[in-house]
């Protein structure tokens, strides 16, 4: 009789483990697509809290005084031919064979 209630037991206890079981692989599928929908929720919230600090930052450049550049003269590339300074190549033959004393 000790046998039976043991073994009786026994199938509840398995029975119990394999509905746990059920319920968690039943379960997991809601779990992902819970943690799928939150994670989808935060990058949603922090693109709105980009966009709106782009846009603040833009307004604010665009309204804040613009401070008057003072005028340089462009740099002058050696390439380029600028009218303002004439080119000219001077040559002096040096005699290589001279003593300096």
């Amino acid at each position: 009789m000790t046998t039976a209630t043991t073994l009786g037991d026994a199938v509840f206890s398995l029975n119990m483990t394999t509905r746990g079981e059920d319920f968690l692989y039943k379960s997991s599928g809601a779990i992902v697509a819970a943690i799928v929908v939150i994670v989808i929720i935060i990058f949603t919230v922090v693109l709105i809290l980009l966009k709106m600090y782009h846009r603040r930052m833009r307004t604010r450049r665009e309204l804040e005084p613009k401070s008057p550049k003072p005028a340089t003269p462009p740099a002058l590339d050696p390439n380029s031919n600028n009218s303002q300074q004439p080119t000219t190549v001077t040559f002096r033959p040096v005699d290589v064979h001279t003593e300096t004393r």
